[in-house]
């Protein structure tokens, strides 16, 4: 379970910044008071376009960024008092995370489990699944540096889900990607929600949306623009599909 209550963050902009933006406010206020609930067992999907607050709120989400105010509980457990213990149920995947160049993907994913206190037993069971699961055994001696880029993904999946946490975080995990990478993802967000854990992903790819999500938010400028599920969302839709639909409320706010 994920709670998230009039969540804010603002960044202190430095006169750089504000030449950069063109602006003359020394605060910006990435996301301006939202909440949700995303809840064990079904997928929550958070979308908005470029610059909208998705990744900063995936990101205080996770314990990387710290609220300017509001709260967030991980599986019960507050995030923001208590980020140590927050992290356990959480795995986080970005395409930005980076990687140890010099280290094969045997090397990394262990290490990450020692750091999560993994018994080898544990260890050994969901490394052959994850392994199995995105086809990982031909590269699992290879040094990082000298994998694709579906590749090194691979192992940043491996990586995020190598300690079975409660909550998975997915930040547009599917940028990039050739099908064959895209669909083993797909099929990992899948096969969380058959255990019954709770999801939330961004994505730009609407058709990954309408085929994956059964609750969605929007988020615009930093503000809610819809909370609910994706039936709701197609009952109220007045655009012809989803990417249409989605075009309209987001423009809908610049006549407001």
């Amino acid at each position: 379970m994920i709670e998230v209550s009039d969540l804010r963050k603002e960044f202190t902009l430095s006169k750089q910044h504000r030449k950069e933006l063109n602006t003359k406010e020394s605060i910006a206020t990435a996301v301006d008071g939202i909440s949700f609930n995303c809840k064990p067992g079904r997928i929550f999907s958070l979308l908005g376009p470029n610059g909208a607050g998705k990744t900063t709120t995936l990101r205080m989400i996770s314990t990387i960024f710290k609220p300017s105010s509001g709260s967030i509980k991980i599986a019960g457990i507050d995030s923001i008092s208590n980020p140590t213990e927050a992290r356990k149920k959480i795995g986080f995947l970005t395409g930005s995370t980076g990687l140890y160049a010099r280290l094969t993907p045997n090397e990394l994913i262990k290490y990450f489990a020692d750091l999560y206190g993994i018994s080898n037993t544990d260890f050994k069971e969901r490394k052959e699944h994850l392994y199995t699961l995105l086809d990982m055994h031909d590269f699992q001696e290879k040094r990082i540096g000298k994998l694709s880029t579906g590749m090194k993904q691979k192992v940043s999946i491996c990586r995020t889900m190598i300690h079975d946490p409660e909550v998975v975080v997915f930040d547009e995990p599917t940028s990039g990607l050739d099908v064959i990478t895209a669909e083993n993802i797909i099929q990992l967000i899948r096969d969380c929600k058959t255990q019954g854990k709770t999801v939330i992903f961004s994505s730009h790819i609407m058709s990954e949306v309408d085929l994956l999500c059964d609750d969605m938010a929007i988020i615009h400028k930093g503000k809610m623009l819809f909370d609910g599920t994706m039936s709701a969302f197609k009952d109220q839709m007045q655009a012809e599909n989803l990417t249409a639909e989605f075009i309209r409320i987001v423009n809908a706010t610049k006549t407001n």
